[in-house]
């Protein structure tokens, strides 16, 4: 484990799916820290604040805070932060992160000179009267920022669509590009190797999202670790547009992996 200083962990699908734990993704972690490496919980979910998640991780047994968690969320208020500044930001998102928007003033869809349209994670709120307002916002001007670009996801019940497929949408209806905050975004990594203290060459990524968990972390330097659990499909994998560093059946076996790497 000399070359490794950081292993950075996707949640959904990889620890948990509909946040119960994967078998052995406990006490994989748990040993990872015992090795003294830096943990960072990198994740695009947007239902939950990272208080919320870092409590259900550690009541399932991880251990966890809220300071190991990056959401797309608190990027995201980051990013609004710097770049616009002030700005009358309206947000369709299923679940309450209220507390990680610090300093963002949120409107509703329906109010008057948004300046920018933020999207989060999809469910009940995506109805068509709340796009629809969306699109006219973008008509007039309105800057379009996405949490990230997720076409599904998995639960207990399958896989669920997700907002990427209704930002394609919006990006096509109103002649836009989305600037997106969480992963794929270079930034979103380099966001938590910063909090690490680490080195893209030091750190390797754990997902089950081919494109935006491993191959953007392989693209922004990172060492990518594919599980074939979560949202992973064979066909998916085949049809990917690189190749993972790595591919495990799960989590449990990322030990061994760093094991292996360290002998060799």
């Amino acid at each position: 484990m000399a070359s490794v200083r950081a292993v950075l962990i996707d949640i959904d699908g990889v620890l948990t799916v509909s946040w119960e734990p994967l078998p052995g993704a406990v006490a994989a972690l748990r040993e990872i820290r015992d090795a003294g490496l830096g943990v960072a919980l990198v994740t695009n979910t947007t239902s939950r604040t990272r208080a919320s998640i870092a409590a259900t991780l550690a009541e399932a047994g991880f251990p966890v805070s809220a300071e190991d968690i990056l959401t797309a969320p608190a990027v995201t208020a980051a990013y609004l932060a710097e770049h616009c500044p002030g700005a009358r930001c309206t947000l369709l998102n299923s679940g309450d992160i209220a507390e990680d928007l610090v300093d963002v003033d949120v409107v509703g869809v329906e109010s008057e000179d948004v300046e920018v349209v933020v999207l989060g994670g999809a469910g009940p709120e995506f109805g068509y009267a709340a796009l629809n307002h969306a699109f006219g916002h973008l008509q007039r001007g309105a800057r379009l920022v996405a949490m990230h670009r997720n076409l599904y996801w998995r639960t207990d019940d399958g896989l669920q669509l997700d907002a990427g497929a209704f930002l394609a949408g919006l990006e096509k209806a109103a002649r836009t590009e989305a600037e997106v905050t969480g992963k794929p975004s270079r930034a979103f990594f380099e966001a938590a190797l910063a909090r690490l203290g680490a080195g893209a060459d030091e750190a390797l990524m754990v997902g089950d999202d081919i494109e935006s968990d491993v191959l953007a972390a392989q693209r922004a330097g990172l060492t990518g670790v594919l599980v074939r659990t979560g949202k992973y499909l064979p066909e998916t994998h085949r049809s990917a547009s690189g190749r993972p560093d790595h591919v495990i059946d799960s989590f449990a076996d990322l030990p061994a992996l760093l094991g292996a790497s360290a002998q060799q």
